[in-house]
């Protein structure tokens, strides 16, 4: 079930398939963060996984740009590859691209940060969970700000962002409009409500809350069985925002 929604609440679900992207736009929510090896914490997904998500999507699609696994300070081949699939998410068709980069000490990287935002221009930037490891979270927040980036993606510097809420919520009073604060970890219908009421946030960022286990019977020796998103788990969750309000 599709539920109506309005500029209250944004909804983004992050998936590795175009058949969850798709699962995604028929449960109702508002937009995709595309990536591939979730269990990696999510990298960039191929050209023609792209291609074909924009091709079958009316939503938002957000690409995220992280060229593997484990930390976020990237050589000069690593960082050129970044700004290579930033491009090429702007030539399929993406209306937003996921990525973050940190110096050795914990700090935004800003001069490398800032080329890539020109590389993405007129795409909407995220700061993805890159941010949890900031040493100073305000000082990152306000660098961040000032390299005109759309939002910032985080569980509060914790595990989940329910465990992380007081964090996002001074952020997001820190932030001040300048910049949008969405929460993201282990986010699901029985904490969605709360973390909205007492963040002020209007951005969630959802996985696992809304997918549900497939087995393939000829896997052989690999991994035989993965996940996708529901739809009507997403609709559900929707459903949950709706009954206070935050939707229509």
């Amino acid at each position: 079930m599709s539920v109506a929604v309005n500029h209250k609440f944004v909804l983004e679900v992050c998936v590795d398939s175009v058949e969850s992207a798709l699962a995604v736009q028929e449960g109702g929510a508002h937009r995709v963060e595309l990536c591939a090896d979730l269990l990696a914490g999510g990298t960039t997904p191929s050209t023609g996984m792209i291609a074909l998500a924009r091709k079958h999507l009316q939503i938002g699609l957000h690409v995220m740009i992280r060229p593997r696994g484990g930390d976020f300070c990237y050589t000069d081949l690593e960082f050129n590859v970044i700004q290579r699939d930033i491009l090429a998410a702007k030539q399929f068709g993406a209306d937003g691209v996921v990525f973050g980069i940190l110096k050795s000490d914990n700090t935004v990287n800003i001069e490398r940060t800032r080329e890539l935002v020109e590389f993405a221009k007129p795409m909407s930037i995220t700061f993805h969970r890159a941010f949890n490891l900031v040493a100073d979270t305000f000082q990152a927040l306000d660098d961040i700000v000032g390299l005109e980036i759309d939002r910032i993606l985080t569980s509060g510097q914790a595990e989940t962002a329910t465990e992380g809420i007081d964090l996002i919520s001074k952020l997001v009073e820190k932030a001040t409009g300048r910049i949008i604060i969405m929460p993201t970890s282990g986010i699901n219908q029985h904490n969605i409500c709360t973390i909205l009421e007492q963040t002020g946030v209007r951005e969630i960022h959802v996985g696992k809350a809304v997918t549900k286990k497939v087995e393939y019977s000829h896997a052989g020796m690999y991994n035989s069985e993965s996940t996708v998103v529901d739809a009507g788990k997403v609709g559900a969750l929707l459903e949950v925002v709706s009954i206070k309000h935050f939707v229509d």
